[in-house]
C-alpha cells in the first residue's frame, strides 16, 4: 500500500543541501514513516549545477527563483539549506504560502530576524523545524534521557567547547559561494552562529535554559580581500568566542569556539556534572558516551565508556547488529524521520520557538563580547 508523499522542495546544493538530501533519500529505508518523502525540485541560482546536483540526488525538477519554487502547487514542504542571509524572507514566504518549513541552523542572522520567522509560522499553522542535528546523535539523546531519568541528580556544570582551524590564513578571501561564512553581512556572526549555536541548542536541549552571559569575543584578522568585490574590507565576524553562562536551573556552564586552533578540524566536546554523577561526550568519538556513576562502590568507581549500539540505544534498533556504529550522516537521516513522524502526532523538536531561543542566547553572546557586561539571554 502506497503511502502519501511528502514533496520537498530544497533550496541549496551545497555541504547542507547534501546532508538533507541523502537524510530524506536514506529516512524511509531504515524507518517505518507515515509519508514518503519525494525530492521533488531544488533551487538554486546556477542552473547547470542545479542540474548536475538534481541528477546525482535523484530530484524530478529545477528551480532558479526560490519565489517561483514556494508558489508551486506540488510542493509541500521547504527545506532552507541556503546561507544565513536567505533564511528569513524564504521562510515567511513559504509560510504564508501554505508550506511546511525546515531551516538550517541558525534560523536568523539576528534573534529579531528569527522572531519574526516564528510568528510566520505560527500564524501559518505550518510545521517547522530547524537543523540542529547534533541532538540526534544517539549517545547525545541517551545523555538526554539519562539526564531526564535523574541519574545525574541535580546539575552543577556543563562545559562545551567547538574547534576548528580552517581560516587560519590571513590570505584567505571572505565573501562568495565558498567563503560566505567570512562575511558578517551573509552568516551574521563568525563561531558564536557558526559553531556555538550548536553547543548552546544541545546545552538547553540537555539542561534547560540559559539565563545569563558573559562573554569574551575576537577578530584576529581584521581585514581579508572580499571575494565579490575584490576590495579589501573590514573583517565582521567573531574569529573566537568564550563565554560563561548561567542556567536557569543554577548550573554554571563554559562554552568555547574557535577557528583558530591549529589541527582541529570540528572537536565539538561536551561534559555535564551532577550530584551523582558525570557524561562526557566527543564528536570524534560520536557513538561512546562517557559515563562516571557515583553510587558505584569500591574500587571499581571510575569512569566507563558505553558503545551506544545497541538495539535499545537511541534510533540504533533501526540499524545494523550491535557494536557496528554510524556516523555524522545518520544524525540528518534521524532528523528527517522525526520531523515526518511529527506530522501525525507530536511535532518534533527542534521547532523555530526553540531555534529562536538558542539566537537569543547567541545576541547575548555577541553584545557582552562588545560591552564586556553580563547580558541577559532571554
Amino acid at each position: 500500500m502506497s503511502k502519501p508523499k511528502l514533496r520537498i522542495g530544497m533550496v541549496g546544493y551545497g555541504f547542507m543541501g547534501r546532508t538533507h538530501s541523502n537524510a530524506f533519500r536514506e529516512a524511509p529505508k531504515f524507518f517505518d514513516l507515515p509519508h514518503e518523502p519525494e525530492l521533488t525540485a531544488i533551487c538554486a541560482r546556477n542552473k547547470d549545477r542545479a542540474e548536475e546536483f538534481a541528477a546525482n540526488w535523484g530530484y524530478g525538477s529545477v528551480e532558479t527563483d526560490w519565489r517561483a519554487l514556494i508558489e508551486r502547487d506540488d510542493i509541500d514542504l521547504i527545506d532552507i539549506a541556503a546561507p544565513n542571509n536567505m533564511h528569513h524572507d524564504i521562510a515567511i514566504a513559504a509560510a504564508e504560502a501554505g508550506k511546511m518549513v525546515m531551516c538550517e541552523k541558525p534560523l536568523g542572522r539576528t534573534a529579531a530576524e528569527s522572531a519574526a520567522m516564528v510568528a510566520a509560522v505560527e500564524k501559518a499553522g505550518v510545521p517547522n523545524m530547524v537543523w540542529y542535528n547534533y541532538r540526534r546523535i544517539p549517545a547525545v539523546t541517551m545523555a538526554k534521557q539519562m539526564i531526564e531519568s535523574g541519574a545525574l541528580g541535580r546539575i552543577y556544570h556543563y562545559r562545551a567547547k567547538f574547534l576548528q582551524d580552517w581560516t587560519i590564513a590571513t590570505d584567505l578571501p571572505q565573501g562568495g559561494e565558498g567563503l560566505w561564512r567570512l562575511d558578517v553581512e551573509v552568516a551574521g556572526s563568525g563561531v558564536t552562529g557558526d559553531l556555538l549555536a550548536h553547543c548552546i541548542d544541545t546545552a538547553m536541549w540537555l539542561n534547560g535554559g540559559i539565563d545569563t552571559v558573559t562573554a569574551m569575543t575576537e577578530t584576529f584578522v581584521k581585514e581579508r580581500e572580499h571575494a565579490l568585490t575584490g576590495q579589501v574590507e573590514p573583517v565582521g565576524i567573531d574569529d573566537a568566542c568564550a563565554f560563561l553562562a548561567r542556567f536557569d536551573n543554577g548550573s554554571l556552564a563554559t562554552f568555547e569556539s574557535t577557528r583558530y586552533a591549529r589541527g582541529h578540524k570540528a572537536l565539538y566536546t561536551l561534559e555535564i556534572n551532577g550530584e551523582h554523577g558525570s557524561l562526557f561526550w566527543d564528536l570524534h568519538d560520536l557513538h561512546r558516551l562517557e559515563y562516571f556513576d557515583h553510587g558505584v562502590e569500591g574500587t571499581t568507581r571510575g569512569w566507563r565508556s558505553i558503545h551506544v549500539t545497541d538495539g535499545e540505544h537511541p534510533y540504533m534498533g533501526n540499524w545494523w547488529v550491535p557494536g557496528l556504529s554510524i556516523g555524522y550522516a545518520e544524525s540528518f537521516t534521524h532528523q528527517a524521520a522525526d520531523f515526518i513522524l511529527g506530522l501525525d502526532g507530536e511535532a518534533a523538536a527542534p521547532t523555530f520557538a526553540d531555534a529562536h531561543r538558542t539566537d537569543l542566547v547567541t545576541d547575548a553572546v555577541l553584545k557582552s563580547g562588545k560591552t564586556g557586561q553580563w547580558e541577559t539571554a532571554h
